[in-house]
């Protein structure tokens, strides 16, 4: 049996290697989305084009501008008069006018953003309000923890990592197992002395394996590339993701026994997945500002516990008792979807 188990291991391992087309797209995809999140996908406002207005210039107005020429975030573009403020960002020649007045020997100010992009007006606004914010006697301190810089790339690896394998796991091993399906071998798989869970895991384990050096890499751009900080916890990093990963098979398994071809195998694995998993799982968007039903559907949804664990992990860098319930809600999924799945091919394939 167990020259069974390795033959069906050898044979799965050499149709990934032969199908190069696929094999690009495993191992570059995840690359490729990793450093768009990392660096061209980025929520931060940098390089704000700012112009200002001023009546008259007095030490408090100089000390403001100066402070918005040595802030990184701001491109100064000068003073100008206010009847050119509109025609400066109506012809997109700069992103915000900062107008400034003194009244009775204190300063007021006028911010005019385009705002076009919502959110990009909202971050400008913050930013000169508090460059512009009148000094107080109180001192004020500000901490921002585990993420001091504001890098998008914290909050996105975590997603995308969650994405990544739950897509490739998934419709790597349905399309494979579907593939045998139109072409016949799974039946003589099945007449063969080989149990079932034999056949299973002998076409898991490639993936499981290939998923394995995806991880490896994944991980290895974060920590250098991307810059995330590095600690003990990537070893529980590595062994939630393999728990995941396990997990995101079954899930490809499952589906490929109620579809009967390899292109719905592909839809259902890249459609049904890809879409929850983007906008409910807190990749992008966090759960506790949805509404409370699709929160609640957001908890069938493997990929938002295992984002939750990554963020602690990877940016808190906690312990992993922080992620008890997190790794539970993994493990009580992985039985039932792999025992579904088990069950169901077993069924189909009487």
């Amino acid at each position: 049996m167990n020259n069974i188990f390795l033959a069906i291991v050898k044979k799965e391992i050499t149709l990934i290697l032969r199908d190069r087309r696929t094999m690009f797209i495993t191992i570059f995809m995840p690359l490729i989305l990793l450093l768009l999140f990392g660096f061209a996908i980025s929520m931060e406002v940098n390089d704000v084009r700012v112009v200002a207005v001023v009546e008259r210039h007095t030490e408090r107005t100089r000390d403001i501008l100066q402070r918005i020429e040595a802030n990184d975030y701001f491109s100064f573009k000068g003073i100008v008069n206010a009847a050119e403020v509109n025609d400066l960002l109506t012809r997109d020649k700069a992103d915000a006018a900062l107008i400034l007045r003194e009244r009775d020997g204190e300063i007021e100010s006028q911010v005019v953003v385009d705002a076009l992009n919502p959110t990009v007006s909202r971050t400008v606004t913050a930013y000169l309000s508090a460059v512009v914010k009148p000094q107080t006697n109180n001192l004020l301190i500000i901490r921002t923890l585990f993420n001091p810089q504001l890098k998008s790339a914290y909050n996105f690896v975590p997603g995308i990592m969650g994405m990544i394998f739950i897509l490739i796991c998934a419709i790597m091993t349905s399309v494979s197992i579907v593939s045998e399906k139109e072409r016949g071998t799974l039946d003589l798989l099945l007449i063969s002395p080989a149990k079932p869970s034999t056949i299973i895991f002998g076409k898991l384990l490639p993936y499981f394996l290939l998923s394995c050096i995806i991880l490896a890499v994944m991980l290895t751009m974060t920590y250098t590339v991307l810059d995330l900080p590095f600690s003990s916890t990537v070893v529980s990093v590595v062994l939630i993701t393999i728990l995941y990963v396990i997990l995101s098979l079954a899930i490809g398994l499952l589906v490929s026994t109620v579809v009967e071809t390899q292109v719905a195998a592909m839809i259902v694995s890249a459609v049904m997945f890809m879409t929850p998993v983007m906008l409910l799982s807190g990749m992008i968007f966090p759960v506790d500002n949805m509404p409370l039903p699709l929160q609640w559907v957001s908890c069938i949804i493997p990929a938002r516990w295992y984002i939750d664990a990554m963020r602690i992990l990877m940016i808190q860098q906690s312990d992993i008792t922080f992620v008890a319930k997190d790794i539970a809600i993994l493990m009580a999924m992985t039985t039932v979807i792999l025992a579904a799945a088990i069950a169901k091919f077993k069924a189909s394939n009487k």
